[in-house]
């Protein structure tokens, strides 16, 4: 009897911790932000304005995990801990916020209502500005797992990851034109954005100067 019982525990403890405890963890904290903003709001304690507190506070999250997404490689080479592993994970909390954001502004913001919402898209920069952003995620979220990788092959796949850079940086221009008033926080985030990408760009110029640096110079022709 004794010896029965670890294995009827481990399909319960497979299922909650799943094959990487690390990442489930991360998905179940992850999802914290947002289960708690909701319950704010069905407690009405998201102030004056719930609905846009609730589309803010969505829209934040996703930028902040986007900004943590991209922060990992960076810290890896300044020698932090190696986070790799779990950067796809961060990514899809990135998109699931993202996609909670959408939802609120077209459901609850705009009821549904194509066409006032393709009029915000025209006419605001801002909305253009974050659709765009959400755009660029959904492909990278879409492939976001091994049976996509392999389809696409590793190389072609990180090609069109490099594609978060791209969507972080309208997430972070988005942030700034919704608050219009210049604060420091939407700065903050748009500089943290500023500095990934320019991390980026020096190691890419490292690595394409690396080869020419060891090329052997020909001898001069006579």
């Amino acid at each position: 009897m004794a010896a029965a019982r670890p294995a009827s525990v481990a399909p319960w403890r497979r299922f909650m911790l799943g094959s990487d405890p690390i990442r489930r963890a991360i998905y179940i904290v992850g999802m914290m932000p947002a289960i708690w903003t909701f319950y704010a709001g069905v407690m009405d304690q998201l102030g004056a304005d719930p609905q846009k507190t609730l589309e803010r506070t969505l829209g934040l999250w996703a930028l902040r995990f986007l900004i943590a997404g991209l922060a990992i490689t960076p810290l890896r080479r300044l020698g932090g801990p190696n986070l790799v592993r779990y950067r796809r994970a961060i990514g899809l909390l990135a998109f699931t916020y993202a996609a909670l954001h959408l939802t609120v502004y077209t459901v609850l913001d705009q009821g549904l209502d194509l066409a006032a919402i393709w009029a915000d898209i025209v006419k605001r920069p801002y909305i253009t500005v974050g659709m765009l952003a959400f755009i660029i995620l959904v492909p990278l979220a879409v492939t976001s797992n091994a049976p996509m990788i392999r389809r696409l092959g590793g190389a072609a796949w990180q090609r069109l990851h490099r594609f978060v850079y791209a969507a972080a940086a309208a997430a972070a221009i988005h942030f700034v034109m919704v608050v219009k008033s210049w604060p420091a926080e939407p700065l903050i985030y748009a500089g943290i954005v500023a500095a990934l990408l320019l991390f980026r760009l020096v190691v890419r110029l490292q690595k394409r100067a690396r080869p020419a640096r060891s090329r052997p110079t020909e001898p001069a022709r006579a």
